[in-house]
């Protein structure tokens, strides 16, 4: 597909377990995903992004893994795995596995070994110390330090999660072989998974990552497996600057291809995930066009949902009356930045956050620890309920509704998690030429038949506006215009020039100077020469 294949590809991220079971266990599995490579291909997708099927106690959701060589029974086999990529090939799709390199489990053999002995070869694998060298909090509640044996050890996230020290040369080369191992199996590339937290300060004030070795990390990982491979090497990097990003994506220096910032998604909240704040459109907009102009010869990842973010319809948009619009105009809006896109499954039908209303209907560590600490310091339990209906990564995991029949098409059997608020499912939006699926194709197609989606600059319009949404993207000769109506109200926005623009693309029927509720359009000239 030629250098630098990914500036013009959609990404559709797979959570395995909510996908597609095809076994009836109500597990989402290798071969259901093998099954619907169909959806995803008529989709348009270029790249499938597995979030993992390692080993793994599952204590965080296989983000825990205990072997990095192999496949849990729970998703298939290896060889199931390898049709994959077989079948994603033949299709002209690539295949981006999601790997940890932060932390392993504490069932991982490197762990095991670690925290037999002192002595060990494999202690220095992972941060012990005798006594906390600082007070550092897990992301997940609690210390960061847990007493074993001894000895203390770092757990970033759940106690069950050691971290890995990366300042150990053993660490850096048994990760490049984890790497180089999947890459010689056909894989296509990798999401590395809070990979800024690799490089630890430990006299810094938090966990947070962006250690002084994490450039040094990137680029000795880059030289020893990614150069001269045709390769998607994404990052998750939580709390980085467009600064910082800038310059693990910049093409000269050998690290990333692109990373996950996570400013926007962090704008309607407090001092942390479950405190709520009102969110304004324009500083929304400012971000995302921050990030635009600040990442100079770098890459932008673009994402409203992923496994860890509350549906982006439920929250960015209004998953009432105009779900199917704000659906498609968050789309819209998102696709058509510079960048490139990340569907997380079920965005594409317009999903919503599960709306559980009992704390039994919750599977997610993070909001069950959340539950526990905050009613245990005094806080109503409905109160907390309320966040996690808002909040709660278990949003995003609820199973796929491919179909009407019972389980939705997801399974024969129980589903590991409750179906969620109905919406309407894949099949029953297939042929029809409303529904958000079909604006999806659209939005797809038109990237990769449009050079100035992938490839034109960006000028940010009306950016005080409370409603309005609008950029242009220009790009030899042509000039886009992108406009959309984030409101309940009808509106006519002040775009003079454009009014002879050529629709390219729309997500509500006969378009009028108006635009209604949620309605959103693309419109193409030539640049200081208006065309009809």
């Amino acid at each position: 597909m030629g250098q630098e294949w990914w500036r013009t590809a959609v990404v559709y991220q797979v959570w395995p377990r909510s996908f597609a079971d095809s076994g009836g266990d109500g597990i989402g599995d290798l071969r259901g995903l093998i099954g619907k490579l169909d959806h995803l291909s008529d989709l348009g997708i270029d790249v499938v992004w597995l979030s993992p099927v390692y080993p793994s106690p599952q204590v965080d959701a296989g983000y825990d893994i205990s072997d990095y060589c192999a496949v849990d029974p729970v998703f298939g086999t290896l060889a199931d795995l390898d049709e994959l990529i077989a079948d994603l090939h033949a299709r002209g799709m690539r295949l981006v596995l999601d790997v940890v390199l932060n932390h392993t489990s504490d069932q991982h053999p490197w762990f095991v070994e670690s925290r037999s002995s002192r002595d060990n070869p494999k202690r220095g694998w992972y941060f012990w110390s005798d006594q906390p060298p600082n007070d550092w909090s897990s992301l997940f509640g609690g210390p960061a330090w847990q007493l074993d044996g001894d000895g203390y050890y770092l757990h970033t996230f759940a106690p069950q999660q050691p971290d890995l020290n990366w300042e150990h040369p053993g660490v850096r080369a048994a990760a490049a072989d984890v790497l180089r191992w999947w890459l010689d199996r056909g894989v296509d590339g990798f999401r590395l998974d809070v990979i800024s937290m690799i490089s630890k300060d430990l006299s810094a004030g938090s966990p947070m990552g962006f250690g002084p070795r994490l450039h040094d990390d990137l680029q000795e990982l880059h030289r020893e497996v990614f150069v001269g491979r045709d390769l998607l090497t994404v990052g998750e990097t939580p709390g980085t600057s467009v600064e910082q990003a800038r310059l693990l994506t910049e093409p000269g220096r050998g690290e990333l291809d692109m990373v996950f910032e996570f400013e926007h998604v962090s704008l309607d909240r407090g001092a942390n995930k479950w405190e709520h704040v009102p969110l304004r459109l324009p500083a929304l907009k400012r971000c995302f066009a921050d990030w635009q102009q600040g990442i100079g010869e770098g890459w932008n990842s673009l994402y409203w949902d992923n496994h860890d973010q509350p549906r982006a319809v439920s929250r960015f948009g209004d998953d009432g009356e105009h779900r199917i619009a704000s659906a498609t105009t968050l789309a819209t809006v998102l696709h058509l930045h510079r960048g490139t896109p990340f569907v997380y499954q079920g965005e594409e039908l317009g999903m919503v956050n599960a709306g559980f209303t009992d704390l039994a209907d919750y599977r997610d560590v993070e909001s069950l620890r959340f539950y526990r600490e905050a009613v245990a310091a005094g806080r109503p339990a409905s109160d907390v309920l309320s966040d996690l209906q808002r909040s709660s990564r278990d949003n995003a995991r609820t199973p796929v509704p491919w179909d009407s029949t019972p389980g939705g098409g997801f399974t024969t059997g129980t589903p590991w998690i409750g179906t969620g608020r109905a919406t309407t499912h894949a099949a029953a939006q297939r042929e029809d030429p409303q529904s958000v699926l079909a604006h999806y194709r659209r939005l797809i197609r038109l990237r990769h038949e449009v050079p100035a989606i992938a490839h034109g600059d960006f000028t940010l319009l009306l950016p005080d506006d409370e409603r309005v949404w609008a950029f242009t993207r220009r790009y030899a000769g042509d000039e886009l215009l992108v406009v959309a109506n984030l409101s309940a109200e009808a509106l006519v926005p002040d775009l003079a020039g454009w009014d002879t623009g050529r629709l390219l693309l729309g997500n509500l029927p006969d378009p009028t100077p108006v635009l209604r509720p949620w309605e959103s359009r693309l419109l193409l000239r030539k640049a200081g020469n208006p065309v009809g």
